[in-house]
């Protein structure tokens, strides 16, 4: 069975993940926006806890409040980064990105390097199971989403919220585009898709499509 642990960090409230494969106790980490001391002990706990072996990093976007924790992360565990090489550049800006929002990052947090570029219709192993990953650019140049199929979700980043979409006015975003994306890339799964988003509840595609106002 796939599980999926979702954990609420840092100012911006970003939801991060950890899922996991309970057969073989392999997870990868989605988001790891850990920001404080005790959310890092939070996240380690969780892995501890349920000897879980981490394999990977993926980040939906690399806007700061969702990559907090990467280079922690990748130093402590050993393991790479992967996420959509478009977003490369807010990477290499995360510093600046935080100065936006009067947040000094200190040390090796200032810049997050990509070691895995992801790619449209790439897959990630999370044990015997996969993550299909579908680039959904708009909010970010290199936004993608994660959807398993044995799982029936979908992690959103901040693609698409309950009855929202993501916000398009910071650097690279595009409102036709994320529009676009959302409406050839995540509307056509199943409606039980459960979509968990970046940020707030959760929702599923059909919901979305019958009562999200910016999708009309």
């Amino acid at each position: 069975m796939i599980k999926v642990k979702q954990f609420c960090f840092n100012p911006f409230a970003v939801s991060a993940f950890i899922l996991s494969d309970s057969d073989t106790a392999q997870a990868v980490a989605i988001d790891p926006g850990m920001i404080s001391d005790n959310e890092r002990e939070e996240f380690d706990k969780y892995i501890s806890d349920n000897n879980l072996t981490l394999t990977q990093i993926v980040n939906t976007h690399l806007h700061l409040d969702h990559c907090f924790g990467d280079n922690y992360v990748r130093d402590k565990y050993g393991v790479p980064v992967a996420a959509h090489a478009d977003d490369a550049f807010l990477g290499e800006t995360l510093s600046d990105q935080a100065a936006r929002f009067g947040i000094r990052l200190m040390g090796n947090a200032g810049k997050v390097a990509i070691d895995v570029c992801l790619k449209d219709g790439d897959t990630i192993n999370v044990g015997n199971y996969k993550l299909h990953v579908i680039h959904v650019p708009g909010h970010s140049p290199g936004s993608i989403a994660l959807y398993s199929p044995d799982g029936a979700f979908l992690i959103a980043g901040d693609v698409l919220f309950r009855h929202s979409i993501g916000r398009t006015d910071l650097p690279g975003g595009n409102l036709n585009t994320l529009l676009d994306s959302i409406d050839k890339k995540i509307m056509v799964l199943p409606e039980d898709t459960k979509v968990l988003p970046g940020h707030d509840s959760f929702t599923t595609v059909g919901n979305e499509k019958r009562y999200n106002p910016y999708l009309k």
